[in-house]
């Protein structure tokens, strides 16, 4: 939704970028481009699925296309081997570009010698909400029918993706913070338009899009990490804008 709000504000977002599908109707606004730099950028972090014993062992380890769902502890640092140092300049080159993909989470540090002002949006949404989703999608694209996933790994993989985010990476460059509920609020969109100095498309958000809710109790890790966010993006558990409420008061 957020990749989508910028579609039309005149950013480069990739050549190849991946078609709409039930589980996304209005599109990714990811390019294969980057995902792909990314999987190799995350299988020098992640242990390997041996080729011939992995269609019966090991299934818990991702393969090629779905290192999106890696765990990388917060610990790890992915650096830029030489050989993708080429590419990641070329997919940076057109600018100004918005790239989007959760694998950033984790490999941003091997991209930053070759980004030039650039801002960096985070958002969010509740971790149990999150985990319902990216449990229906692992049952329901064939891609990932070979990979071994559970409630628990979910918790554990959004977890260490924004922990890498809170820990690692915010302290460097400028940054946004969103939650998913925000982006229907028109205030909000206002920030995110004076933050990256474009227009945002208003009309994109759809509420009757976001299906997936959920009552789980995340468990007590998440649940820091996401007050952390919630900070950060000024607004509540629920989403909604402290600056809204304060006004509200008022």
């Amino acid at each position: 939704m957020l990749a989508g709000s910028l579609s039309k504000a005149g950013y480069f977002m990739g050549k190849d970028l991946l078609p709409a599908n039930r589980n996304n109707p209005k599109g990714y606004f990811e390019t294969r481009e980057v995902e792909n730099l990314n999987e190799e950028l995350i299988a020098t972090v992640v242990p390997a699925r041996p080729k011939f014993l992995g269609k019966w062992f090991f299934r818990e380890r991702p393969l090629y296309t779905q290192r999106w769902l890696a765990s990388v502890p917060v610990e790890t640092e992915v650096s830029c081997p030489p050989s993708l140092a080429s590419q990641i300049q070329d997919a940076v080159a057109t600018r100004p570009y918005c790239f989007k993909d959760p694998r950033f989470c984790y490999t941003l540090p091997a991209w930053r010698p070759y980004l030039q002002n650039t801002g960096f949006v985070c958002i969010f949404r509740d971790p149990a909400t999150t985990v319902k989703s990216i449990i229906h999608v692992t049952r329901d694209e064939d891609y990932l029918q070979s990979l071994s996933f559970s409630e628990d790994r979910a918790f554990d993989v959004w977890t260490l993706m924004y922990r890498h985010i809170l820990e690692n990476h915010r302290y460097e460059g400028k940054w946004l913070f969103l939650h998913y509920n925000q982006l229907f609020d028109a205030s909000s969109r206002r920030r995110l338009e004076d933050f990256l100095h474009v227009l945002v498309d208003d009309s994109f958000p759809e509420r009757q899009l976001s299906r997936s809710v959920s009552e789980e109790t995340a468990p007590d890790l998440a649940k820091r990490v996401y007050g952390q966010l919630c900070g950060l993006a000024e607004c509540d558990e629920s989403g909604r804008s402290l600056r809204l409420a304060h006004a509200a008061r008022a």
